[in-house]
C-alpha cells in the first residue's frame, strides 16, 4: 500500500513556481530526495509535511487526501518531521522538549515517557537526556531533533538535510538508523549528500526545476553514471549530474 500519492502538485512562491506538474507514489522503505538548489526539494517536504499547501494538484498521505483540512491534523499526528531549522525551547532538556513533542502528536500519557527515552536512545544521546539544549553542540541538537520527529514512532518520516552538523561517525550511526525506520516506515531523506543517499536508500528520486528528473534505485543511477559522461568523484555523483544532463536536454527539445 501506497503511503504517499501525488498528482500533478504544484507550487507557487509569489512568481516562481517552485514544483511544476509533480507525480510521485513511494511506499515502505527509505527514499533519498536529491537535485540542485532551489529545485524544489524543501517545497515537496514541507507540502508533505502538511507545512504548506499546494497551489494545484492532489496530494494524499496514509490514506488521507490533504484536501480535507479536517484530515489534516490527523495526518500530522501520524508522520514525523524535522525541517532544515527546526525550532526548540533552548531552556528545555532534551526529555522536556521530545515530550513537549509527543505531546503534540497527542500521544497518550502513560506512554510519553518510555517513548521519549526510547528516540533519545536511538539517536545516542541517552547520556545527556537531562541536559539542557542550549548546552548542547549542533551536532547533538540535530540529533534531539531526529529524537523528536521518532518519538512517535510514524509511519511517514520527512527529513530535510537531516545529517548537517552530524560528524563522519555520527552519519554513519544516523544512515544505519534510517534503514532500520525504513523496513516499517516510508522515510523520505531531502539531502545534497549523494554518500548518505547510496549507503542507506532503497529509491532515489531527482527533482530539478520543479519537475522530477530522474526515479529509480541506487544502483541504477551509479549505472547510469558509469554508462555516461557524469562528473563527480562519486559513482552516484556521476549519475546524479548524468541524470540532470539528460533531464535539461530532453526540456529543452521540448520546449523548441
Amino acid at each position: 500500500m501506497s503511503t504517499i500519492r501525488v498528482t500533478g502538485l504544484r507550487v507557487r512562491h509569489r512568481r516562481t513556481v517552485a514544483l511544476d506538474g509533480v507525480d510521485l507514489t513511494l511506499g515502505t522503505g527509505v527514499h533519498g530526495l536529491l537535485g540542485p538548489n532551489g529545485a524544489g526539494k524543501t517545497s515537496l517536504i514541507r507540502v508533505l509535511a502538511t507545512v504548506a499547501r499546494p497551489s494545484g494538484g492532489r496530494v494524499e498521505i496514509l490514506g488521507e487526501d490533504l484536501s480535507d483540512h479536517r484530515r489534516r491534523g490527523e495526518v500530522r499526528r501520524r508522520l514525523g518531521y524535522l525541517p532544515q531549522e527546526f525550532g526548540y525551547y533552548p531552556g528545555f532538556t532534551v526529555r522536556e522538549f521530545v515530550a513537549y513533542v509527543a505531546w503534540l502528536k497527542e500521544l497518550p500519557a502513560a506512554a510519553i515517557p518510555a517513548a521519549v527515552e526510547r528516540a533519545v536512545a536511538r539517536v545516542g544521546l541517552a547520556d545527556r537526556i537531562d541536559v539542557r539544549i542550549r548546552t548542547l553542540s549542533g551536532g547533538m541538537v540535530r540529533r534531539v531533533g531526529i529524537a523528536q520527529a521518532i518519538v512517535n514512532e510514524p509511519r511517514l518520516l520527512l527529513f530535510d538535510e537531516p545529517t548537517a552538523g552530524l560528524d563522519p561517525e555520527q552519519r554513519v550511526e544516523f544512515r544505519a538508523l534510517l534503514r532500520e525506520l525504513g523496513t516499517a516506515a516510508t522515510v523520505i531523506v531531502s539531502t545534497h549528500l549523494v554518500e548518505d543517499v547510496a549507503a542507506a536508500c532503497t529509491e532515489v528520486t531527482l527533482v530539478d526545476a520543479g519537475r522530477i528528473a530522474y526515479q529509480g534505485n541506487p544502483d541504477t543511477l551509479i549505472a547510469l553514471g558509469e554508462s555516461s559522461e557524469g562528473t563527480g568523484d562519486h559513482p552516484m555523483e556521476r549519475g546524479y549530474t548524468a541524470a540532470l544532463r539528460a533531464h535539461r536536454t530532453s526540456a529543452a527539445g521540448a520546449a523548441r
